[in-house]
């Protein structure tokens, strides 16, 4: 098993929920954070004082996903939360040894 954990613009949540629909995802965590990587941040002008952003709002997603579907899910989320600008985010994929259902003891893929 694997765990994706995407940081996505969120204006690009429900075409990414939608695209991991389609390719079999079943379930995900998604988490309002904020944060910055190269983009560094803006100047805003608020009541006439200027003032750096330099966390930007983002979604973190997070979905483990069995290695079969790994492939599949990482495409869609690339395609569909990209708008080729800075800022679009990044995905990170690790290892998961093991998974359980609280509700019936489900363990490991069959517990996704």
């Amino acid at each position: 098993m694997k765990k994706i954990e995407a940081i996505i613009q969120p204006s690009k949540l429900d075409s990414v929920k939608e695209a991991l629909r389609e390719v079999g995802v079943e379930g995900l965590t998604a988490t309002d954070v904020r944060g910055h990587g190269r983009q560094k941040g803006h100047t805003e002008t608020y009541r006439g004082r200027e003032y750096t952003v330099d966390l930007i709002p983002k979604v973190k997603l997070e979905i483990v996903v069995a290695d079969s579907l790994l492939t599949g899910a990482v495409n869609a989320i690339l395609k569909s939360a990209k708008t080729g600008k800075i800022g679009d985010g990044k995905i990170f994929v690790s290892n998961v040894d093991n998974a359980f259902r609280i509700r019936n003891e489900d363990h490991g893929e069959t517990a996704l």
